[in-house]
């Protein structure tokens, strides 16, 4: 299989990815799964940026805030199955915590009964600056070696904005390089990296199965943000890079928040039938057609509920 792999990835023009069916499918070869099993599972999670108001309130010494013990608490109340605390709220970051700061986070959470189902940090690895996308990829080490401390299997980057002066196709070049070197430090500490679709430069299922299969490597794989596959049809992009998936973010609203509220039932139903077991953490943003204050605390109940509903 990875013999047949390596000669797809060199003998192939780099953009016959971009069909409607991945380049494994359009010749006939079995596409990679990770979760090759017969039944799915469907552990909830959630993310930490659902509470970034009171995240970062707490980081400014303000009233209102919420540390992320606070977070691990809350989370507990409300039963979720695990937590992924999002590097941005670690003190010092992007510096590596301290590791009594890991340790005692690591601990409450065992005691809490929490998983920690992943983390992420902040990089650009589609800018044209190399010694930007360098650093990025150094940041990328160092908090996937916090991710193996804390017990996280999974490290969350982003894939970056394709530059004005720059075709897709180039872009992807160096930003698959960047992606490779950080899944080969992931496999030297045993963490997963899973490069988001975020509208960026990943915005359907083509662009992100394309992306993967230029790194090719089992270290690598996908967060699937159900709010962010820009398609006339988001349900089929998310299902056609479920094989692909290590980590999820289910938001309210699909296509950057412009294509209705998800359906819940119907999510649930596309990840059954892909077999996938894993964690699938919910993420709340504020409603952009509402003009309130967005309150996290009614928010995450909500979409939990809404989620839990769905796989009874």
């Amino acid at each position: 299989m990875t013999d047949r792999r390596n000669f797809l990835k060199s003998a192939l023009p780099l953009g016959l990815g971009l069909g409607v069916l991945p380049i494994q499918e359009v010749l006939g070869a079995p596409k990679p799964r990770f979760n090759a099993v017969t039944s799915s599972k469907i552990k909830v999670g959630l993310n930490a940026w659902s509470y970034y108001v009171q995240l970062y309130k707490f980081q400014k010494g303000e009233t209102g805030g919420m540390s992320l013990f606070d977070m691990l608490e809350e989370s507990a109340r409300l039963d979720f199955d695990a937590v992924d605390p999002t590097g941005y709220f670690f003190p010092g970051y992007h510096a590596r915590p301290e590791r009594k700061f890991i340790n005692e986070f690591k601990q409450r959470a065992f005691q809490l009964g929490l998983g920690i189902s992943g983390t992420g940090i902040r990089n650009d690895f589609a800018t044209a600056d190399k010694a930007k996308r360098n650093a990025d990829v150094a940041l990328a080490k160092v908090w996937i070696e916090v991710a193996a401390e804390m017990g996280a299997p999974v490290l969350r980057v982003f894939a970056g904005v394709q530059p004005k002066e720059h075709t897709w196709d180039d872009t992807a070049v160096w930003m698959a390089e960047a992606l490779a070197e950080c899944a080969d430090h992931g496999k030297q500490f045993g963490v997963m990296v899973g490069v988001q679709n975020h509208g960026d430069m990943l915005k359907s299922a083509d662009e992100v199965i394309k992306v993967l299969e230029m790194v090719n490597s089992d270290w690598l794989g996908t967060i699937v943000d159900t709010g962010f596959f820009l398609t006339p049809d988001p349900y089929a992009d998310i299902a056609r890079v479920i094989p692909y998936a290590v980590n999820w973010q289910v938001k309210e609203l699909l296509s950057d928040r412009k294509g209705g509220k998800i359906d819940m039932n119907k999510l649930v139903a596309i990840i059954r039938n892909s077999n996938y077991r894993g964690y699938v953490p919910i993420e709340t943003l504020p409603d952009p057609d509402l003009n309130v204050p967005y309150d996290a605390m009614t928010k995450v109940p909500e979409l939990l509920g809404e989620l839990r509903k769905a796989l009874v």
